[in-house]
């Protein structure tokens, strides 16, 4: 590694250079992008404070395009000779600007440098995250439409308990889905504030007007005292990865839910032949790995998660190096729960229902409790009527058989097997697409000056 921000150009040790740069190079490659676009922001507030002449801003600014067009197109990277992203671009504006690239640093730290990027990345990246999240509640509520009237067991305690419905088996989870936006969003709200003019955690003196920089990156508004930026720190990459677990999380319960019904000894949902595997030694196997490895990867957002709170979770106020090994925990999640849900958006909705299969499991002892509330109906106190078929169950009795309409007709009542309130949760899906969409277009309005097309 042959560059830096810091230093007296004496050197280091180049074993020293390597184990602190860590996998920064790998990471800090999606982070380019946003450097850059933080960077046109920076300029901005030197210029208007009388730090960069009108020329000076712009040919940094021409400069600063050029470099995001290289970026973008793959032919400007993070290189082994860069210690990170922040670094590779300085290095490149004073290979092509001189004396001038040197100033681009003027009334920064790269600790807030690197919080301009890191928000700016996230924010993108937790609007692309909350679309996914709705795309896949779309999934769940057609596929649910789709098989509607169909009964299947509902279970507690991986026990057959009482009657549902394939309908009501996807709304709830279209449900607890659209309810972890509001989690996304906490995340994207605490993410949403400008940390520039922050410096090392203690401001620059120098006369930068913070909140016009904030506001020309799109953020809500900056980071009011200026050791908030750091204290934040490696606390916001937490509560971004909690954010997803609650995502990784639902998919992974019903991952599992998946993987059982599939099962032979179940059969109530079929694993088309593209979305299992096989083995490699029993050619009769069909084995559902897609959800498998859903139900996996939440396990690895929890490892994230908790990484990141480990790390943040041991320091003192200030910045201190430790901060930077929050950087690829919350990239890796994010990456992590997009996929899944892609995974499980396409997934789904191939899934074939055995309604037979589903009819057949629902009865016997699965009827005990409409038996109890027949009878319920019929005068009879409940708890008279819990103990009357709790006997003739131990004694042997059968409960009377009920086809599918009646037992849907008597769970009617908002959000039960016969009434899953699919239209209701996919207004509530069209409507977070609707805030999501316009989250994401403030956003793109307003770095649009700065990145060249628009937005991200």
């Amino acid at each position: 590694m042959k560059h830096s921000l810091w230093g007296d150009g004496s050197g280091l040790d180049e074993a020293i250079a390597a184990y602190t740069a860590g996998d920064d190079q790998r990471w800090d490659q999606r982070l380019l992008r946003w450097d850059i676009i933080g960077t046109k922001g920076h300029i901005g507030g030197l210029a208007a404070a009388g730090l960069l002449t009108a020329e000076e801003h712009a040919a940094l600014a021409a400069e600063l395009d050029q470099a995001l067009t290289a970026s973008d197109a793959g032919l400007f990277r993070v290189t082994e000779d860069d210690e990170d992203a922040h670094t590779a671009l300085e290095h490149r504006l004073v290979a092509r600007l001189g004396e001038l690239g040197e100033k681009v640093h003027t009334g920064r730290s790269r600790n807030d440098q690197v919080m301009a990027a890191l928000r700016l990345y996230l924010k993108s990246a937790l609007n692309e995250v909350s679309t996914a999240v709705i795309e896949t509640a779309h999934s769940l509520l057609a596929f649910g439409g789709r098989h509607a009237g169909v009964v299947m067991p509902g279970f507690t305690h991986t026990r057959r308990a009482m009657p549902s419905s394939v309908g009501l088996w996807a709304a709830g989870y279209a449900e607890v889905l659209l309810d972890d936006l509001g989690l996304l969003d906490a995340a994207y709200d605490l993410t949403d504030r400008g940390p520039l003019g922050s410096a090392a955690g203690y401001g620059a003196p120098l006369p930068l007007d913070r909140r016009a920089v904030s506001d020309a990156l799109g953020f809500a508004s900056p980071q009011l005292a200026v050791t908030a930026v750091q204290l934040s720190r490696g606390k916001l990459e937490a509560a971004v990865l909690c954010a997803l677990w609650a995502v990784a999380r639902d998919l992974a319960v019903l991952a599992w839910d998946v993987v059982l019904f599939s099962a032979d000894e179940y059969g109530y949902f079929v694993l088309p032949a593209e979305l299992a595997t096989g083995s490699s030694i029993m050619p009769q196997k069909r084995n559902p790995d897609v959800f498998e490895l859903t139900r996996g990867r939440a396990g690895i957002v929890a490892g994230l998660a908790t990484q990141a709170m480990a790390v943040a979770g041991s320091l003192p106020g200030g910045y201190h190096r430790d901060m930077q090994l929050t950087k690829g925990p919350v990239m890796e999640g994010i990456d992590t729960v997009h996929a899944m849900l892609v995974m499980v958006a396409d997934a789904v909705p191939r899934l074939g229902v055995d309604a037979e299969a589903c009819a057949s499991a629902v009865g016997g002892d699965l009827l005990a409790t409409d038996e109890v509330y027949r009878r319920v109906r019929n005068g009879v106190p409940f708890r008279t009527a819990y103990r009357q078929v709790a006997a003739e169950i131990k004694a042997g009795g059968e409960m009377p058989s009920l086809d599918a309409e009646t037992i849907l007709a008597a769970r009617a009542n908002l959000g039960g097997a016969g009434a899953p309130a699919l239209d209701e949760l996919e207004a509530v899906a069209m409507r977070a697409a609707r805030l999501i969409g316009e989250r994401r277009q403030a956003f793109a309005d307003a770095i649009a000056g700065l990145d060249g097309s628009g937005g991200p």
